[in-house]
C-alpha cells in the first residue's frame, strides 16, 4: 500500500468527484477528494500526493488558480487539468500542468494519462 500512488481529485460536482474517486480506487490508486480549489490547495499544503487532478471551473479558486498556487509551493507536483471544456487546452496558463484531459464518462484516458505521468 505504501507504494500505491496517492491521487487528489478536486471537483465541485459531487457526483463527478465520487465517480472519478471510485474509478481510480477500483484501478488500484489511493484517492483523496476535495470539493473545490481552496480545499485542494489546503490538502496539498498539508499532505503529499503523487498527482493532483483539478477541474477547471470551480467556485472561489478555479483550477488554473489552484494549479498556479500549488506550483508555487511545489514546482514538481504532478497536476492534470480535467475539464468538460476543451477550449481551455489552448489557454497558456494551463500549460503549467502535466496534462489536460477532457472529462468523459469513459475515464480510461484519465487513467492512462495518470499511469503515463507516474510511470506505473
Amino acid at each position: 500500500m505504501a507504494n500505491t500512488p496517492h491521487i487528489l481529485i478536486a471537483d465541485d460536482d459531487r457526483q463527478i468527484r465520487t465517480s472519478i474517486t471510485r474509478f481510480l480506487s477500483d484501478s488500484g490508486f489511493r484517492v483523496s477528494a476535495a470539493e473545490d480549489g481552496v480545499a485542494a490547495f489546503a490538502a496539498v499544503e498539508n499532505g503529499r500526493f503523487d498527482l493532483v487532478v483539478l477541474d477547471i471551473k470551480m467556485p472561489g479558486m478555479d483550477g488554473i488558480q489552484t494549479l498556479n498556487e500549488i506550483k508555487k509551493i511545489d514546482k514538481d507536483q504532478h497536476v492534470i487539468l480535467c475539464s468538460a471544456y476543451g477550449e481551455f487546452k489552448q489557454d497558456f496558463s494551463s500549460w503549467v500542468s502535466d496534462a489536460y484531459v477532457v472529462k468523459s464518462a469513459d475515464m480510461r484516458e484519465l487513467k492512462e494519462t495518470i499511469k503515463s505521468i507516474l510511470g506505473v
